[in-house]
């Protein structure tokens, strides 16, 4: 019987494999022409009846050939035992453009357009969720004697600019007593245990310091509160319109869902562990527009998940390709942002 089921499987993968490729419904002649299954097209023909069957592969209705449903998909995904590698071309192509990204904003943007070059889908990417970033440093900046440029810096690459008007003419040690004060009160801390601590820095401050520090402290803790995790970078929505016919009367959907974040990141949410992917495929996906596509996405981070990235297309795409290259612009990212 596993025999059976293997070879049934055999002819799934081959299905598969050639409508990804062509676009073409699959006859059981093709199957034998093209793929060295070793059996006679009867068998072919026997095994593509019983897939039928089992909801794996269907018949468009003008045609003779079978094409796989998202169930079929969904069996094929899960039996991916190797997903090909990026050649060694692909993976020098990645690291050159993504090392020379200059900051956060920029190794995203770049993130995002190479992963929708290399996929030829849309990609996207989320801003690092904060939840567990720390203060690495806050550099207090006089830019004129009554005004602050305050650079927040935190542990996962993100770095955060804000000027503060203090009203007041303050001295150079008095910058730098506000600069021991703020960091000795926000270092190594999460983001909201920092803003709850700078909150309270003005009650405690010394009298000349108080004015300078409440204006300071006001601006941190709006800038400690942000969530830029709810920021998304979107990239190669072209790529969609290249194949109208994968989105039957659903394309303008797909293109609405993903101008809406907040479907978006729901798609992201599943990304969880660094460099686990998840595959959802059709009718897997929550939000109806988004019905007629397959996401295959993955948190990226070293130690832990900084944010998610994936792709998203229609069902018929290459997922093996699909995987590795989200996989391996998923690897390089959590790497530069864990070394920045």
């Amino acid at each position: 019987m596993a025999n059976a089921e293997e070879r049934r499987f055999d002819v799934l993968r081959a299905i598969v494999a050639d409508y990804v490729s062509n676009q073409e419904p699959v006859g059981s002649k093709a199957i034998v022409e093209r793929h060295n299954l070793g059996v006679s097209s009867a068998t072919v023909r026997n095994d593509m009846a019983t897939l039928e069957e089992e909801g794996y592969i269907t018949q468009p209705h003008t045609s003779a050939g079978r094409v796989p449903t998202d169930k079929g998909y969904r069996l094929f995904v899960d039996r991916l035992s190797e997903v090909k590698p990026l050649s060694a071309a692909e993976r020098r192509a990645i690291t050159t453009f993504l090392d020379s990204g200059t900051d956060l904003d920029d190794v995203l943007r770049r993130s995002v357009r190479l992963l929708a070059q290399l996929t030829r889908q849309v990609a996207v990417v989320q801003y690092p969720m904060l939840t567990n970033a720390k203060v690495r440093h806050l550099e207090v900046v006089p830019l004129t004697p009554a005004r602050l440029m305050l650079v927040l810096i935190t542990d996962n690459g993100r770095v955060d600019q804000r000027t503060v008007d203090l009203g007041d003419v303050v001295t150079e040690e008095d910058v730098a007593r506000l600069r021991t004060v703020l960091n000795t009160a926000m270092s190594g801390r999460r983001l909201n245990d920092a803003a709850a601590r700078v909150a309270e820095l003005p009650d405690q401050a010394p009298g000349e310091l108080r004015d300078a520090l409440i204006r300071v402290t006001t601006v941190l803790v709006e800038s400690l509160a942000e969530h830029p995790e709810e920021r998304l970078v979107l990239g190669g929505t072209a790529n969609l319109t290249r194949n109208v016919a994968d989105f039957p009367g659903s394309l303008r959907q797909v293109l609405e869902a993903l101008e809406e974040q907040v479907v978006v990141l729901k798609l992201l949410a599943a990304a969880r562990n660094p460099g686990a992917i998840t595959v959802r495929i059709g009718e897997e996906n929550e939000d109806e527009q988004m019905r007629s596509t397959s996401v295959v996405s993955i948190g990226y981070g070293q130690d832990m998940v900084l944010g998610g990235m994936g792709v998203v297309g229609p069902t018929r795409m290459d997922y093996p390709g699909t995987i590795a290259a989200v996989r391996a612009v998923a690897n390089y990212v959590g790497q530069i942002l864990h070394g920045s």
